[in-house]
């Protein structure tokens, strides 16, 4: 939880930096976990719309997240090396979408890279 309220409270807009695959994959399940729990409270209160899949509640909390969740990836690709202009491939139908998700995955750069320290590594360890 606090990986989630950490991409929330501390690096809400912040694009520059890395973040490190537990990160990421923390704030993903989190916000999944979120999303389900307020589409049971959407469809419970009336307030879930068929024709856009969404509902009130968790259509609010998905324009909140939006930014921290566009940025936390950003710094995902930053972690593996790459820029975050990756992100774009999300727009090409199941390839780019799966291409992201290898990506995602894959273990950080050791050591520094352009994008700044390793966060395995964490604040007090110099390279």
């Amino acid at each position: 939880m606090n990986w989630y309220l950490d991409v929330l409270k501390n690096k809400y807009a912040m694009f520059n930096g890395r973040a490190r695959r537990k990160e990421y994959w923390f704030f993903v399940l989190f916000n999944i976990l979120a999303s389900i729990a307020l589409g049971i409270v959407d469809t419970i209160t009336g307030t879930f719309n068929d024709e856009m899949g969404v509902g009130l509640l968790g259509g609010i909390y998905w324009l909140a997240v939006l930014i921290p969740a566009i940025a936390v990836a950003v710094r995902r690709l930053h972690d593996t090396g790459r820029t975050g202009w990756w992100l774009l491939l999300a727009f090409i139908p199941v390839i780019g979408g799966l291409v992201l998700l290898i990506f995602m995955v894959f273990d950080s750069e050791p050591g520094d890279n352009q994008y700044g320290p390793n966060p395995k590594l964490g604040p007090s360890v110099a390279v």
